[in-house]
């Protein structure tokens, strides 16, 4: 969608929703999703509490908004790095590398986001699992076609596609985990030779 043909009625809609969620975003980071009202958002965006409910039904309902937006760019940035015309480890090493341009600069919605794939959900009622682990079911399913793709090209070992996937997602996971607690300690981009190495050192053919 083009927003810039939309009608000027349209667009101040797009703007204010877009303002209460940024204006989310920071409540929720700040003091966690249970200690925000509707309220405070509102405030803090600088709306009436009533446009807020022009927008969405809850603070449940807010929130998936606000998580799916970030789960669906997330997803979106990997999926198009698998899509890659390139040598299979170049196609890895492209996604490792794209989980870094996703980070930089969205620590505060990944850290919604990881809390909610990792199980560690502020509210299920929304139904966050099931909708962001479809996201999560096709980027792995992507990967492990990769994976398949360099198991038949003999470029990696005999192991089962879809396991070698989970297991480079969890690697990936886990440094970006280091990352957001510690961003200085743990940078994820300098980190990324070290996780392909340590990865490719056991699904490559010797």
């Amino acid at each position: 969608m083009d927003v810039k043909t939309l009608p000027r009625r349209e667009r101040e809609k797009l703007r204010q929703r877009e303002d209460l969620l940024a204006a989310a975003l920071e409540l929720f980071s700040e003091s966690g999703y249970h200690n925000v009202s509707m309220r405070e958002i509102a405030q803090r965006a600088e709306f009436a509490v009533g446009t807020v409910y022009k927008f969405f039904r809850n603070k449940e309902d807010l929130y998936k908004a606000l998580i799916m937006a970030t789960a669906a760019e997330y997803h979106r940035v990997l999926k198009a790095a698998l899509d890659e015309q390139k040598e299979v480890p170049s196609v890895l090493r492209d996604y490792v590398a794209a989980k870094a341009a996703v980070v930089v600069g969205g620590a505060p919605t990944l850290r919604l986001y990881f809390a909610e794939t990792r199980g560690a959900s502020f509210n299920i009622k929304a139904g966050l699992d099931q909708d962001i682990r479809k996201l999560y079911d096709e980027v792995v399913a992507q990967l492990a076609s990769v994976f398949a793709s360099g198991v038949k090209k003999k470029v990696f070992r005999k192991l089962d596609p879809y396991y070698m996937a989970v297991a480079l997602e969890g690697m990936t996971n886990a440094f970006l985990f280091c990352w957001l607690e510690n961003p200085k300690r743990h940078s994820y981009e300098t980190n990324i030779p070290t996780v392909m190495d340590m990865f490719m050192e056991g699904v490559l053919v010797k």
